[in-house]
């Protein structure tokens, strides 16, 4: 094994116990690594373990005030809110070019370009306490960002070290709220990977962690994660009641949600609600709520509007609605040939592999040869 691969084994897996030693080791990772060095690394659900259980046992926020911060940090360069504001619009520009585009696109990697360049000589600067908390709060949620567009583009490996590092910057930073939408992301790539019950745990603990301190949206993503935990697992009842209980949450949003969230809308929650009903093998509730879903902007949020029509069309062909069915597949096809998601294309490769069996049939013939070819790049 060379001396790079033995590098790249085991950092950005660490979760050190000590803010500053966090702020180190995430520093070392972005600076070191980028997601191509993890092409052909696997998810591996017991990675998650040790940060998960080291965020719930001790609350980020006596985590961060165990350290006793000076008032100033001092560094090479000064940051202020101005250097704050910057990684807030990179936040937000990635969000957006990841719904629309997925996460393969170009600006996925700009964004881990910025956590290396921009964001950790930041972390080595002079501010005061104050930037200093915010700026461990916005290098989270880009940590986030980059680890969620790396799961969805297929690199589970890079994923998982990023989402960890994300879930260190919210505990240094003392943020419970930015700390359990961090682990509430990690539950969803649990569940997509075949780990449910231990999606459940995370999600549960993300919720229970927070429920004093955070947001209602904060809170209503936890649940909605735990729900579609649940019912990957078959596991009605208790996919329901988290279900339920996001609505209540997201019902109850004063507008006071930090900026990240204001993604997270009823549609969201219905275009999630759809894919969760279908997995329990409730039809007529699965397209209830796909209607529901219909107002989400496909221009916007084209990677989770495709998602939502392939999952309709295998509920439609589930019923025996063939037409129904392979109409909801082309328009879920002709959403997904603009966006470079591993995800998502796979929702579209289940559903041909539902189909291959009836390819007799001209017209579900012709819909496998189209989706084939314009999901072929």
């Amino acid at each position: 094994m060379t001396r790079s691969r033995r590098e790249t084994g085991k950092i950005g897996l660490d979760f050190p116990r000590s803010p500053s030693d966090a702020v180190r080791g995430a520093i070392a990772f972005w600076r070191l690594v980028d997601r191509r060095n993890f092409l052909h690394g696997s998810f591996a659900v017991g990675a998650f373990a040790l940060p998960t259980t080291r965020w719930l046992a001790v609350p980020a926020a006596a985590a961060a005030a165990a350290a006793v911060p000076p008032a100033e940090h001092h560094g090479a360069r000064r940051v202020g809110q101005g250097e704050l504001d910057e990684l807030w619009e990179a936040v937000e520009d990635a969000r957006i070019w990841d719904s629309k585009f997925g996460g393969g696109n170009w600006k996925a990697s700009s964004v881990t370009v910025c956590l290396r360049d921009r964001a950790a000589p930041m972390l080595q600067g002079s501010c005061s306490e104050k930037v200093r908390q915010d700026l461990l709060r916005v290098t989270a949620e880009l940590s986030r960002v980059v680890g969620w567009s790396a799961f969805d583009n297929g690199q589970h490996d890079a994923a998982q070290r990023y989402l960890i590092q994300a879930l260190a910057m919210a505990r240094a930073a003392g943020d419970v709220q930015v700390g359990a939408y961090v682990l509430s992301t990690m539950s969803l790539s649990a569940f997509l990977r075949g780990h449910p019950s231990e999606a459940v745990d995370m999600a549960e603990g993300a919720y229970e962690r927070a429920k004093r301190v955070a947001s209602p949206k904060v809170l209503s993503f936890a649940k909605l994660a735990q729900a579609r935990a649940h019912a990957r697992a078959g596991e009605g009842s208790d996919a329901t009641a988290a279900l339920l209980t996001a609505e209540r949450h997201l019902a109850g949003a004063t507008g006071d949600d930090p900026a990240w969230m204001n993604y997270y809308t009823p549609e969201r929650i219905a275009t999630d609600a759809t894919e969760i009903h279908r997995d329990l093998g409730a039809t007529a509730a699965a397209l209830d709520w796909g209607r529901q879903a219909a107002a989400m902007s496909p221009g916007r949020y084209t990677r989770a509007v495709g998602i939502r029509l392939a999952v309709e069309a295998a509920t439609h062909l589930r019923a025996g609605d063939r037409e129904q069915g392979l109409d909801a597949g082309r328009r879920s096809v002709d959403l997904l040939a603009e966006v470079r998601s591993a995800r998502a294309h796979g929702y579209v490769h289940d559903l041909t592999a539902t189909l291959a069996p009836h390819r007799s049939d001209p017209e579900v013939d012709a819909f496998i040869a189209y989706a084939e070819r314009q999901l072929a790049a």
